[in-house]
C-alpha cells in the first residue's frame, strides 16, 4: 500500500484547528480526573483484573484486596442478568415496525417487509462478537458508564464490536448537554503508524524524527465529535492526532442517523454531570465492610490456629528463635511456667452477622436476589414472567436510559453500516418514519402490563354482559392486533384487513348456508 505524505509546509494550515481539539481533551480530562478516584477503587473491589484508570497495567492488577468475592461475582451476575433481559442472545430483542405518519392500509405491508429485514439484522448479529462485547461493557456499565466502538468488517463479518475501557476514553458534553464528543487514546508503535491509519497523511519531516526508534510508543488521540454547524443535520468528524507532533493524521466526517461508531450508555446520573453512577458505586461502603470483615475473621482465625502465648522472662527462652513446630523441644528454668496460651478475642458468630447483612445489601444493589428459594426446581415461565416483571419495576429509571442509549443506537449503527454496505433495503414511503421497537424481556415485562389491563377490561364486559357482547362494545380485531404488537408478535402472523374481510364474508355465507330454508339469520 502507498502511503501519501505531506510536505512540512502542509502542517502550519492545521495548527491552530489541532490545538483548539487538543485544548478541549485536555479540559475534559481534567474533568474526569475528579471520577478516577471512585472508578478506580470500584475497580479494584469488583473487577481487579481490569485495567487501571492511572496506568496501561492490563494483567499486573492483583487479588491482594479481595478477600469476599461478593462483589466480583456479583457483578458478572448483573451483567449476565441485564443481558439476558435486554439483549438476549439467539433472541429478537428489537423489532422494526411503520411509523404513525405511515398510512393504515400500508402499515401490514411495510410491517412484513421489515420482518424480514429483522430476521436478517439478528442473524448478523449472532454471527458477529457482540453478545461477547456487550457483556464486557454491561461489567463497565455496573460503575456507571459503558462503551461500545462499532465498526465495519470484513465480507465475511459484516459488523464488528469491541468494548473499551472506561480508562482508555474521554467524555465531553455538547450543547444539550448530551454526550457529543469521545476521545479515545491509543499508544501505537512508529513502524505500526502507518497500518493503523492506511488512509492518513504523515509528514516527511515527522517520520523522519519519529523512525529512528522504530519501536517507540508514540500518543494518538482518536476524537468522534458532533459538528454543529448545521443544527438539524447530524454529522460527525472523525479526527486522528499525533499528540507528541500535534499534527492531524486523517480527517473524515460522518453523516446520518447512526454515523456515529461510539455507542456511550450510562445507568444514570446527576444533572450536569458527564459520566454516569452505577450501582456498584451505592453498594462500595458494603463491599469494603465485607472485605474488612472477612479480613480480620482470617487474622482471627489464624491466631486460633497458630495460638497466641505467653511466658516468664526467665532468660532461658528467647522468644526471636522460639519454633512452635510439632516434634518441637522447648526449655524452661526450674519454677518457669514456661508458654501460656491466650485466649483470642474475636467472635466468630458476630462476624458472620455482619457478612450476611453486607452481602445482602450488596446483592440487592447490583439486583442479584433471588425471587424464592434457588436451591428449588427450577422456575417455570410464569416465575421468569415474575421476575423480570420485578426486574423492570427496580430499574424503571436506567432501563429508560439504556433504552434510549444503547438499545436503539446500537441497531441505528448497524442499520446504518448493512445499507453502507448494500445489505439491506429499507422500504420507503415517501420518506415516513420507521419505529425501532424493543422487545426483549424487560420490555415485554412492561408491556405485560397493558396485556393484563385489556384481559381484565375484556374478562369484565364478558361476565356482565355476556361473550356475545364483546363484539358490540369492542373492536376485536383491533384489540386482536393491538395485544399482538405488545406481546411482539411478528407483522406477517396477522392478516391485512382485505384478508380479514374476505374471511368474514366467507363464515357469514356459511352461516347463511347452514340455515333451514325460509329461516332468519
Amino acid at each position: 500500500m502507498v502511503i501519501q505524505t505531506v510536505s512540512d509546509e502542509g502542517i502550519a494550515p492545521s495548527v491552530s484547528y489541532v490545538g483548539d481539539i487538543l485544548k478541549r481533551f485536555e479540559a475534559a480530562k481534567r474533568r474526569k480526573d475528579y471520577w478516577n478516584g471512585y472508578f478506580e477503587e470500584a475497580y479494584e473491589y469488583s473487577m481487579p483484573m481490569r485495567e487501571s484508570m492511572y496506568t496501561e497495567s492490563v494483567a499486573k492488577r492483583k487479588t491482594d484486596k479481595i478477600f469476599d468475592e461478593t462483589a466480583v461475582v456479583g457483578v458478572q451476575e448483573f451483567a449476565s442478568r441485564l443481558q439476558s433481559g435486554m439483549v438476549p442472545t439467539f433472541a429478537r430483542w428489537a423489532d422494526l415496525r411503520s411509523g404513525t405518519e405511515i398510512p393504515e392500509q400500508e402499515r401490514l405491508r411495510v410491517d412484513s417487509s421489515l420482518d424480514a429485514i429483522t430476521e436478517y439484522i439478528f442473524e448478523i448479529l449472532q454471527n458477529s462478537n457482540f453478545n461477547q462485547e456487550v457483556h464486557e461493557s454491561f461489567m463497565d456499565l455496573a460503575v456507571g458508564t459503558g462503551s461500545l466502538l462499532v465498526e465495519e468488517g470484513d465480507a465475511n463479518n459484516p459488523i464488528r464490536f469491541r468494548a473499551v475501557p472506561l480508562s482508555h476514553i474521554v467524555l465531553d458534553t455538547g450543547p444539550n448537554d448530551d454526550i457529543d464528543a469521545v476521545f479515545r487514546t491509543r499508544w501505537i508503535k512508529v513502524e505500526d503508524l502507518y497500518n493503523a491509519y492506511p488512509q492518513g497523511d504523515f509528514p516527511d519531516i515527522v517520520m523522519q524524527q519519529m523512525g529512528k526508534n522504530s519501536q517507540k510508543r508514540c500518543e494518538v488521540i482518536e476524537v468522534v465529535k458532533r459538528d454543529w454547524a448545521k443544527i438539524n443535520e447530524l454529522k460527525w468528524k472523525y479526527c486522528v492526532i499525533l499528540k507528541e507532533r500535534k499534527h492531524l493524521i486523517l480527517e473524515t466526517e460522518f453523516k446520518g442517523e447512526g454515523a456515529n461508531p461510539w455507542i456511550v450508555f450510562r445507568w444514570s446520573k446527576a444533572a450536569g454531570e458527564v459520566y454516569g453512577r452505577g450501582p456498584l458505586l451505592n453498594a462500595l461502603p458494603a463491599i469494603k465492610t465485607c472485605n474488612l470483615t472477612v479480613e480480620l475473621v482470617l487474622e482471627n482465625a489464624q491466631m486460633a490456629i497458630s495460638g497466641m502465648y505467653q511466658v516468664d522472662d526467665d532468660g532461658v527462652i528467647n522468644p526471636d528463635t522460639l519454633q512452635l513446630v510439632p516434634g518441637s523441644i522447648i526449655p524452661r528454668a526450674p519454677g518457669s511456667t514456661g508458654l501460656t496460651p491466650i485466649e483470642p478475642p474475636g467472635k466468630f458468630d458476630v462476624a458472620q452477622i455482619i457478612l450476611q447483612d453486607m452481602r445482602l445489601n450488596i446483592k440487592k444493589a447490583l439486583y442479584n436476589e433471588q425471587l424464592g428459594d434457588p436451591n428449588r426446581t427450577p422456575a417455570t415461565a410464569t416465575e421468569i414472567t415474575e421476575r423480570m416483571a420485578d426486574l423492570s419495576r427496580q430499574i424503571g429509571a436506567a432501563f429508560g436510559r439504556l433504552q434510549a442509549e444503547f438499545v436503539i443506537p446500537v441497531l441505528k449503527r448497524v442499520i446504518y453500516i448493512l445499507r453502507k454496505q448494500g445489505r439491506i433495503n429499507l422500504p420507503s414511503i415517501g420518506n415516513k418514519e420507521i419505529q425501532i421497537k424493543p422487545v426483549s424481556p424487560l420490555a415485554q415485562a412492561q408491556n405485560n402490563q397493558d396485556v393484563m389491563i385489556i384481559d381484565r377490561f375484556l374478562e369484565l364486559i364478558g361476565s356482565k354482559f355476556g361473550p356475545q357482547s364483546l363484539n358490540m362494545f369492542i373492536k376485536t380485531d383491533v384489540v386482536a392486533e393491538y395485544i399482538g404488537r405488545k406481546m411482539g408478535l411478528p407483522g406477517d402472523l396477522i392478516r391485512d384487513k382485505e384478508e380479514q374481510k374476505a374471511i368474514l364474508e366467507q363464515m357469514q355465507q356459511l352461516a347463511q348456508q347452514q340455515l333451514p330454508e325460509g329461516g332468519t339469520q
